[in-house]
């Protein structure tokens, strides 16, 4: 049977309150345990000498007897100076899931895609924007081709008009 120092929950719903309780490790959280050894009152202010309350001597006996502390209540413990706690190290912890990194493949895929579609669109609108160009210089050139025929005809009706007049 391994033996734990270990948080049951207590209290109403949004007001928790913990008792600090010995307890089988196969026992349920709320259930059944062994030995009450300290409180923990977590509404109350971090500088508060009611928050965590522990019975030294219970505590002290039950870690003799092999009990060990959960990271949180070794937290406690160790501010009592009943324990030396060192904070875990897991380099994992913050590392993506499986399926997370899945989402994060597809999220890529996505926006390569999309950049690539637009990439495209913008080359197919340029392209456009140079076809209607050479279509409006076309034009233009058409248009001044045009004039410049007709021009001579419209002159040389002026330089049949008589030559008093221009005098």
């Amino acid at each position: 049977m391994a033996l734990k120092l270990r948080l049951a929950r207590h209290g109403a719903k949004k007001r928790p309150y913990y008792r600090i309780v010995v307890a089988d490790s196969r026992a349920p959280r709320d259930g059944r345990f062994i030995d009450r050894v300290g409180s923990y009152n977590p509404m109350l202010p971090k500088d508060s000498d009611e928050r965590v309350k522990l019975d030294a001597d219970k505590v002290k006996e039950w870690l003799g007897k092999g009990a060990r502390p959960t990271d949180r209540v070794a937290r406690f413990l160790s501010q009592a100076g009943l324990w030396e706690w060192k904070p875990g190290n897991n380099p994992n912890k913050g590392k993506p899931g499986a399926k997370a990194l899945q989402l994060i493949e597809e999220k890529k895929e996505r926006e390569e895609a999309r950049k690539v579609a637009e990439a495209e669109a913008r080359e197919a609108a340029e392209e456009a924007a140079k076809a209607a160009e050479e279509a409006a210089k076309q034009a233009e050139a058409e248009a001044a081709e045009a004039p410049a025929e007709e021009a001579p005809a419209a002159e040389a009706p002026a330089e049949d008009a008589p030559k008093g007049e221009e005098e």
